[in-house]
């Protein structure tokens, strides 16, 4: 990486497609990055637009609506832990790069239904690598520490760079050809991050949430969970996938400070095809996220497919990750009225339940119900993920249903 790019090439697989097409070009303009369409493109039978109304199927430049770099488009970028990986495979650790060497360097099996690429005549898939998983974890801690990689783990590591997030990470590759995604743990860590967040993404599949499917493995002494991809069909080709932050029109750095469930919500009712069934959806996500301790459930942690037109329906919960808890108080995205609104409390969420189009009553039934599965099942779900007696106690009470959750 000698020098930066000035554009892109975006390819997109479209619905029912297993190989990809030319969709049209990011370039950067000053401190910003334009899109627009290929005239090819957009004389395709069947075209569909990257996000509308972001990004609509219209043959002039589009810019960002906010920030430097269209929302959709940046939802495909690498986080914190990609950008790492790019450093580290060009041996220029902790340098920060313009927006478009991250995308054109970074794997392409990342979220979503696009990729990127220098050429429009040619797509060259930077495809997963298989490796085994103690190899991936010795790669993972040398980026963590700074260190350099050799050619081998850094084409095998790049591939899981666009995958969001700030944990090590990785992409692995079932004997079918399935990409499951790969999250460790480090050897500094001084909280529980991989145990916690399998129990807690086990346990939100016993409550009912619509959750992506995980394993818990071990290697090397190491915890890993090992997630299912919702936006791989098994019949090929990709699901388009945009952020709640994208959804709302907030860059993601707004969105850190800015976002609220109310806001959600709102986009909920205007767009999502089920708009009853989504907002219950949605009730019992924020329920369980204050009952497991999930106060980093920021606006890149909820997700929608896009549909025809500008209909949306919501993915599978990803990322429910309980946080260290010194003490009771903690606080969510704003989901109802006051001082109240924010507090990870079940009382002034079931207070806000005509909000998601349930009356106080049945919000404060699927509650119960996740309180009652949580308890229910915490043992059998703590031994899948080898977790000592001492270490359950650290859990229980902490993140996992604090006093602070049922104080009215």
């Amino acid at each position: 990486m000698t020098s930066e790019p000035t554009g892109a090439f975006v390819w997109i697989w479209m619905p029912g497609e297993a190989d990809p097409v030319v969709a049209g070009r990011i370039e950067r303009r000053d401190q910003r990055h334009v899109f627009f369409y290929a005239a090819s493109y957009l004389a395709r039978s069947g075209a569909v637009p990257i996000y509308e109304p972001e990004l609509p199927l219209d043959n002039f430049e589009l810019e960002p609506l906010d920030g430097d770099m269209p929302l959709s488009i940046d939802d495909a970028a690498p986080d914190s832990w990609g950008r790492a990986v790019v450093n580290a495979v060009a041996n220029r650790p902790g340098v920060d790069h313009d927006p478009l060497t991250y995308l054109l360097e970074s794997g392409s099996s990342r979220v979503g239904a696009i990729d990127f690429q220098t050429s429009a005549d040619t797509y060259q898939l930077r495809a997963p690598k298989p490796a085994p998983l103690e190899q991936l974890i010795d790669g993972a801690d040398r980026v963590a520490a700074g260190e350099p990689i050799d050619e081998h783990l850094a084409a095998v590591l790049v591939q899981g760079s666009p995958l969001g997030g700030a944990r090590p990470k990785a992409l692995l590759v079932d004997a079918d050809g399935t990409e499951i995604i790969a999250k460790f743990s480090r050897t500094t860590d001084t909280f529980l991050w991989v145990q916690a967040e399998y129990v807690a993404m086990d346990l939100a599949r016993r409550v009912g949430i619509n959750v992506a499917p995980v394993r818990y493995v071990e290697s090397q002494g190491r915890s890993v969970i090992l997630v299912d991809r919702f936006d791989r069909p098994p019949e090929g080709g990709r699901r388009r996938v945009v952020s709640a932050a994208t959804i709302v029109g907030m860059q993601a750095i707004v969105a850190a400070r800015h976002f609220t469930y109310v806001d959600f919500a709102d986009a909920i009712r205007a767009r999502f095809t089920e708009p009853d069934a989504t907002l219950r959806e949605l009730y019992s996500r924020i329920s369980f996220n204050i009952l497991v301790g999930n106060t980093d459930d920021h606006a890149r942690n909820h997700a929608a497919f896009p549909l025809a037109g500008l209909d949306l329906e919501l993915t599978p919960a990803y990322d429910i990750a309980p946080q260290p808890r010194s003490g009771e108080t903690a606080r969510h995205p704003r989901f109802g009225e006051g001082d109240d609104g924010r507090d990870s409390r079940i009382a002034p969420l079931v207070a806000a339940a005509p909000r998601f189009h349930l009356a106080p009553a049945e919000a404060q039934e699927i509650s119960d119900h996740q309180v009652d599965t949580i308890r229910s099942n915490w043992s059998e779900v703590c031994d899948t993920a080898h977790l000592t007696a001492a270490q359950r106690t650290q859990l229980l009470g902490g993140p996992f249903l604090n006093d602070f959750a049922f104080y009215p």
